[in-house]
C-alpha cells in the first residue's frame, strides 16, 4: 500500500507539472505511434491508478511489447520527476490520478477497485487519494 505524507499535495501538483512536460512529451511521442493510438481506440489498453499503461483483454506478444515500452518511458520520467523525500512510486500513483482524470471518453481506465471501465462522459472513478 502506497503511504503518503504530508507533502501528497505537493507531489500532486508536482505530477502535474510532469504530465505538463516530461510525460506529455513521452505520452505525444507515443500518440504518434499509430500501433499505440490503434490500441488505445480499440480499448486494448487503458490508464492504470498506479501511473502505468495496463493491457485490457487479451495480451499478444505485441501489445505487451508496445506497453512495456510505454512502461519504461513512464517510469524513467517518473524516477526524474520524483520530488525530494517522495518515492517514484507516490509520484507514479499521482500521475496515474492525472493519467486517468485526461482520459476521454470511450478510453478505458482502472477504477480504485481495480476493475476496468470505459470512460464516459461524466468524469472517471478516481482514487479518494487523487487531488
Amino acid at each position: 500500500m502506497i503511504k503518503f505524507s504530508r507533502n501528497t499535495r505537493t507531489l500532486a501538483i508536482a505530477a502535474g507539472a510532469l504530465l505538463a512536460t516530461g510525460l506529455v512529451t513521452t505520452a505525444a511521442l507515443a500518440q504518434r505511434d499509430p500501433a499505440y493510438q490503434a490500441a488505445r481506440s480499440a480499448g486494448q489498453v487503458g490508464e492504470k491508478t498506479d501511473g502505468y499503461l495496463g493491457i485490457v483483454g487479451e495480451e499478444t506478444s505485441a501489445l505487451r511489447a508496445l506497453v512495456n515500452n510505454i512502461n519504461i518511458q513512464r517510469k524513467a520520467a517518473y524516477t526524474r520527476s520524483a520530488a525530494d523525500g517522495a518515492t517514484v512510486e507516490q509520484f507514479a500513483f499521482a500521475s496515474g490520478c492525472n493519467l486517468i482524470a485526461m482520459t476521454v471518453p470511450g478510453e478505458k481506465y482502472q477504477s480504485p477497485n481495480g476493475s476496468w471501465k470505459t470512460r464516459s462522459d461524466a468524469p472517471p472513478e478516481r482514487d479518494s487519494r487523487c487531488l
